[in-house]
């Protein structure tokens, strides 16, 4: 079985260090896989979802909240935003997060109200919520 070592990292912890056969990443022109010997390549990451399969063919899942990627010599370094997993996913804080983003995004628009950071905030919600399968 063909190897490559790969670590997820954040701003707060190291979400992930390990061997695996591939890993499925949210790209910021779509979804891309990295397998054993891919080219080397950097990339930005969207808001979405981080597929691993490990050594032993177990799938492991993260939320992501975007960020970038390193492939070179079957590493893969991702320095993520956020990474969690569904247990992780505090369901009451994304849903809050979800209804004050759509609050700030249907108010009147203020000088000061950053649009973009909202619309980012509104999509790490959704994302959050998707992944733990609850509703809008």
């Amino acid at each position: 079985m063909k190897e490559m070592f790969v670590e997820i990292i954040t701003p707060s912890k190291s979400t992930f260090k390990g061997q695996v056969q591939s890993i499925t990443l949210p790209g910021t022109l779509g979804n891309f896989q990295v397998l054993f010997n891919h080219a080397p390549l950097m990339s930005t990451l969207e808001v979405g979802k981080i597929k691993i399969k490990d050594v032993g063919d177990k799938e492991i899942v993260y939320a992501t909240g975007g960020g970038t990627v390193e492939v070179k010599d079957n590493k893969v370094l991702v320095l993520a935003d956020s990474a969690e997993t569904p247990e992780e996913i505090d369901i009451e804080r994304a849903k809050q997060a979800y209804e004050r983003a759509k609050k700030r995004l249907s108010g009147s628009k203020k000088e000061d109200l950053d649009v973009l950071r909202a619309e980012l905030a509104l999509q790490r919600a959704v994302n959050r919520m998707k992944f733990v399968n609850v509703s809008i």
